[in-house]
């Protein structure tokens, strides 16, 4: 009796269309980079395939046998059935709880950016800004829920999800408050909290207009707490940031708290579902 089939290891796929990386959490496992703290490295594990083959059961002269391909069929005319069925939630090009990316704000061209320089006014914490440079890497934003069991890593986000955006240089949480920002006077966007946890003032909710937040599609953030959409209005700093743009919160929905997903590495859903991922 002739058997058939195929198997494989899904590793990495470059998305040269997003200069992005794509991982699958049933064969990554991550390390922490000596020489970057702060920053997580994705490498592959290992993994063997393992199974069991029995011996093929013998067939009486005169009755057909099995035919193995694309459309064989069994003596009684039922079709084989994948043994791998897609998981329930699965959207290729969405953006994924776990993924490490940078958002980049449409109408003005920068992304979304922290580093370890406080506001010298308001809450007096960490500043967000937005830069021009693509290849930043205080540019990295981590995706996180509420709490790690509402965003599963590898869970695609749903178009009015609450989520957190840890900062992955500094571990602190996208954030804002009710303090004036300190160039337009609108409210001040900072980076809160240590290790990834701060207070309920870094919620934001993804506004976009299908079932996912999707890779391509320009998205909003609303704050939770205060209602305002992060935004950038053009407004530059000078020394020692210079040229760098503020990141503010505002009440209007407009075109000036439009982001996009940009570079970054993005985990894909896991094969099956009733495995839990360790990262």
């Amino acid at each position: 009796m002739n058997t058939c089939g195929s198997s494989g290891l899904p590793g990495l796929s470059p998305n040269r269309a997003f200069g992005t990386t794509e991982l699958s959490p049933d064969h990554v496992r991550r390390e922490d980079s000596s020489d970057r703290p702060g920053i997580s490295s994705y490498v592959l594990s290992k993994g063997k395939l393992q199974g069991r083959v029995s011996a093929a059961p013998k067939v009486p002269s005169g009755r057909r046998r099995h035919r193995c391909g694309p459309g064989g069929e069994g003596a009684r005319g039922r079709r084989r059935r994948s043994p791998n069925p897609a998981p329930p939630e699965s959207a290729p090009g969405a953006v994924t709880c776990g993924s490490v990316l940078k958002l980049l704000n449409t109408r003005h061209s920068v992304r979304l950016h922290s580093h370890e320089v406080k506001y010298g006014s308001g809450s007096g914490q960490q500043s967000v800004t937005g830069v021009e440079a693509s290849d930043d890497a205080n540019s990295y934003w981590r995706i996180r829920g509420k709490s790690d069991s509402s965003c599963q890593r590898g869970t695609p986000v749903k178009c009015g999800q609450a989520i957190r955006l840890t900062h992955v240089n500094t571990g602190k949480n996208l954030h804002t408050h009710h303090f004036p920002s300190p160039l337009s006077n609108n409210q001040e966007v900072s980076a809160f909290g240590d290790d990834g946890e701060g207070d309920d003032l870094d919620f934001w909710i993804v506004q976009c207009s299908g079932t996912y937040w999707e890779r391509e599609d320009a998205v909003r953030f609303k704050h939770v707490g205060t209602e305002v959409f992060l935004s950038i209005t053009g407004e530059q700093y000078g020394h020692p940031i210079r040229g760098q743009r503020e990141v503010h919160g505002m009440t209007a929905a407009n075109h000036h708290n439009y982001w996009k997903a940009m570079e970054g590495v993005f985990i894909k859903p896991s094969l099956d579902p009733a495995k839990h991922d360790e990262l």
